[in-house]
C-alpha cells in the first residue's frame, strides 16, 4: 500500500514530468528573468546571453533531478561553486534566483508538493553558492 507522506515517483525527475517539464521549467525560469523587473540583478549577472545558461541549467537540473546526467556527461562533475565564482552572487542574486525559480516553478505546474520539497533544495544550493556577503 503506497504512503500517504511518498509520492509514487522513484524521482523528482519523474514526479516533475521528465525533461519536457524540465525544459519549459528552465525556458520560463529564462523568460521571467528578461521580462520582469524585480530579477534585474539576477538578470545583470548573466550577461548579455542566455542560450548557453539556459541549456546548462537544463542539462545539469535533469540529473539533479534524478534524471539523465547529460551535465555530466559532458563536463564531468558540476563543481557548482567553483564554475560560478567568476559571478557575483550575493544575497540579492540568491534571493532573486529563488524567487524567480518559484515563480516559474508555479507557472508551468510543478505539484505544489514537489514545488516545496524543491523550494527547500534550492535555497541550500543557492545560499551555499553566495561568494559576497551584499
Amino acid at each position: 500500500m503506497q504512503s500517504d507522506n511518498k509520492p509514487s515517483y522513484d524521482t523528482p525527475f519523474e514526479w516533475i514530468g521528465g525533461e519536457d517539464k524540465v525544459k519549459a521549467l528552465v525556458e520560463r525560469f529564462y523568460d521571467l528573468m528578461d521580462l520582469e523587473p524585480q530579477y534585474a540583478a539576477l538578470r545583470a549577472s548573466h550577461g548579455t546571453e542566455l542560450a548557453r545558461a539556459r541549456e546548462n541549467l537544463f542539462w545539469f537540473l535533469c540529473g539533479w533531478l534524478g534524471g539523465p546526467q547529460h551535465y555530466t556527461d559532458r563536463f564531468g562533475h558540476p563543481r557548482l561553486r567553483a564554475r560560478h565564482m567568476p559571478f557575483r552572487i550575493g544575497v540579492i542574486e540568491r534571493d532573486q534566483w529563488l524567487a524567480c525559480m518559484d515563480q516559474a516553478m508555479g507557472e508551468v505546474g510543478v505539484p505544489e508538493e514537489l514545488r516545496v520539497r524543491l523550494r527547500d533544495s534550492f535555497f541550500q544550493t543557492a545560499d551555499w553558492m553566495r561568494n559576497t556577503h551584499g
